[in-house]
């Protein structure tokens, strides 16, 4: 029993991490398309929008135990390319720069890590809202 809420508590930490992520996309849009752009993104307002809904998708389904490979495959489809493109620190000049980039990279890279590791649990999830 203890071990399941554990589990729960984890589960409502990680999803409602992105999920929340993606609320801020969608309230903040203005200002993450603001730095989308000055990161190279040309199309900064789609970019943003469809991370938003990429960010909200898979911490729902990690929250209520749903589609848990495509909530997985939503969160990784978000981590991977904003890693590579929004946190390339080996790009940077500036060293606070740089070391900013570097923890969002690596962070971002751990929490793929940690998605991965969810495929690998039995199902269906235990308090599982559906």
């Amino acid at each position: 029993m203890l071990y399941s809420i554990l589990f729960l508590v984890g589960r409502v930490l990680f999803g409602g991490y992105f999920v929340m992520a993606g609320y801020s996309h969608f309230k903040n849009t203005a200002m993450l398309v603001g730095y989308a752009q000055s990161k190279g993104m040309k199309q900064g307002k789609i970019a943003v929008l469809v991370s938003g809904v990429l960010l909200v998708a898979g911490g729902l389904g990690v929250l209520f135990g749903v589609a848990i490979q495509i909530a997985v495959a939503c969160l990784i489809l978000f981590l991977v390319p904003v890693s590579f493109i929004m946190h390339a620190y080996w790009k940077v000049t500036d060293p606070m720069a740089k070391m900013g980039d570097m923890v969002n990279f690596n962070k971002n890279m751990a929490l793929v890590g940690a998605a991965l590791m969810l495929l690998m649990l039995p199902m269906p999830w235990v308090w599982n809202l559906f």
